[in-house]
């Protein structure tokens, strides 16, 4: 009897090109990253179960994947909603499969007030309901974010190793808040997107980085299919690959591509 945990892919997204895109789109899907090319992928890397990534490309338009939790009960997602979303709505969310919110505010020249009444109570309920927080920001914003995020309660999920800006690695004032934030005990990190980072080395620092101060705790793994912006040119095979060069244990592999997510968005 196997007793090993399914593998999880914590961070992927679906979208086809006939979905209304945000005004602030920073990019526009050429080919359609549909629901059913994602289980196809899944399945044949033998990937049991997904959490979709809200694309900040549709802004507050979450309907596309709601029909697909409704129909693959194998995945779970985040959303981005208003900040005067009402606590209904979002039960009804949760109860369709969704498990927290995305903050995708990095490439924003302004981010919201996330210390505003409005945003302090829409904490307050993720935190409420179990679900998280997923975000990416920039480093100088980062402190605020995080302190308002841990105030309300709630679970913080970071992407992408934190996205350190080209040439700092490690040393990015960005990845050392995730790390000051891995040792509070609020934030979860997800290895994931090592193709952004520049130099492709700085990716691997950070990911062995982060399995030495965690000991694997508290870590996911992602593949940031379908690539945006890189499409064509990261295959599914080479995420897996690159958490195989990261995290070259199996046992502890397992523990970051399974049990970690597993415990984080199924149960």
């Amino acid at each position: 009897m196997n007793n090993e945990p399914p593998l999880v892919d914590a961070h992927f997204h679906i979208y086809t090109t006939d979905l209304p895109l945000a005004p602030d789109a920073w990019h526009k899907p050429p080919e359609d990253a549909g629901v059913e090319k994602l289980i196809g992928l899944l399945d044949e890397h033998d990937i049991a179960l997904g959490v979709v990534a809200a694309a900040s490309l549709h802004g507050q338009y979450n309907d596309y994947v709601r029909h697909a939790l409704r129909k693959y009960r194998r995945l779970r997602a985040t959303a981005i909603v208003s900040p005067s979303i009402g606590i209904y709505e979002l039960e009804r969310m949760r109860d369709d499969g969704f498990v927290g919110i995305r903050l995708m505010w990095r490439m924003l020249a302004e981010a919201p007030d996330i210390a505003s009444p409005e945003y302090r109570r829409l904490l307050r309920r993720v935190a409420d309901l179990g679900w998280h927080v997923h975000l990416i920001e920039r480093a100088d914003r980062l402190p605020e974010m995080m302190r308002e995020i841990e105030a309300a309660g709630a679970r913080m999920v970071i992407d992408h190793m934190g996205m350190s800006e080209a040439g700092k690695g490690v040393d990015d004032p960005g990845f050392r808040l995730v790390l000051d934030a891995i040792d509070r005990g609020d934030a979860w990190v997800k290895l994931s997107a090592g193709y952004r980072f520049k130099p492709l080395s700085a990716a691997a620092d950070c990911a062995r980085e982060l399995v030495k101060r965690t000991g694997g705790e508290r870590l996911v793994w992602a593949s940031d299919w379908p690539f945006a912006a890189y499409e064509n040119r990261v295959t599914y095979g080479e995420t897996i690959a690159a958490l195989c060069e990261w995290v070259p244990d199996p046992a502890m592999r397992r523990r970051i591509g399974g049990r970690n997510a597993l415990e984080l968005y199924f149960m």
